[in-house]
């Protein structure tokens, strides 16, 4: 019978024995962050909680910031899978409804897990620096990979290019276009501003929800970013031009948007 060369070899017993007793640590870490918050993680607390030393929980991860990171990485990838869930959930055809659904899904899972999206947004770990171009990095490009498909699949690399983001200084321009793209496309750097600018009120109302400033607007929260999102995004393709004969060149089926109310 044959065989596939390119076949991941299976595990050894005792590594199935350390990813499961590196995922027991994870989760139990997940139980503590949420019943005392990030600011009081204490690898002591989590070792007893698990009848183990301090002292062997450092044999799975040597330092409190690889405990941390590995926290941080698997936040993200489950706050990136429930996005990508409701993506896929949804029934939508209309760009702007479809990054509309992403939107929500993320703004749903951090009312789910409060503690840890404070432990990816809140304050600071003390002392804690998260590994330049690390796990931490790529967690944040994939789950940034899903809004940047959903808002600019169909549109042309000409149309990109030519989108309006009027005010940008050139030496902002220059310093965009050097950063390393986060999606499956190079973005123009005046789309990656009104990307930035998108991200900063996506997030901005989250946060206010997640820790409490607007629970004075009572069950009315997810209207309100319902209706901010769905102006936010509008305006977002109303900057990039029409199909024409100079942006459609790229690709040989360009989106032809004929307002900016949706499809």
């Amino acid at each position: 019978m044959p065989t596939d060369e390119h076949a991941a070899a299976p595990l050894s017993l005792r590594q199935r024995r350390r990813a499961a007793a590196v995922q027991e640590i994870l989760d139990a870490a997940e139980r503590h962050i949420t019943e005392n918050g990030p600011a009081a993680l204490s690898l002591r607390a989590i070792a007893r909680s698990l009848g183990m030393t301090v002292q062997a929980l450092y044999h799975y991860f040597p330092s409190r910031d690889d405990l941390v990171t590995a926290l941080i990485v698997k936040a993200y990838d489950d706050l990136t899978d429930a996005v990508q869930a409701a993506v896929d959930a949804t029934t939508e055809d209309s760009a702007q409804e479809r990054v509309l659904v992403a939107a929500e899904g993320y703004r749903h899972w951090a009312i789910a897990h409060p503690e840890r999206f404070q432990l990816l947004y809140g304050t600071p770990l003390r002392y804690y620096a998260a590994p330049v171009e690390g796990p931490t990095t790529q967690a944040v490009r994939r789950m940034s990979a899903i809004f940047e498909r959903e808002l600019f699949d169909g549109f042309t690399t000409a149309q990109l290019a030519a989108a309006d983001a009027p005010g940008l200084s050139a030496a902002l321009l220059t310093y965009l276009d050097q950063l390393p793209p986060t999606g499956r496309r190079d973005l123009s750097p005046p789309v990656t501003a009104l990307v930035l600018s998108a991200w900063g009120h996506l997030h901005g109302l989250v946060v206010l929800e997640v820790f409490g400033h607007t629970s004075f607007l009572a069950d009315h929260q997810a209207e309100i970013f319902r209706m901010a999102m769905r102006n936010l995004f509008q305006d977002i393709h109303s900057r990039i031009p029409l199909a024409g004969p100079e942006t459609a060149a790229a690709d040989p089926h360009p989106r032809e948007h004929t307002s900016t109310a949706g499809r």
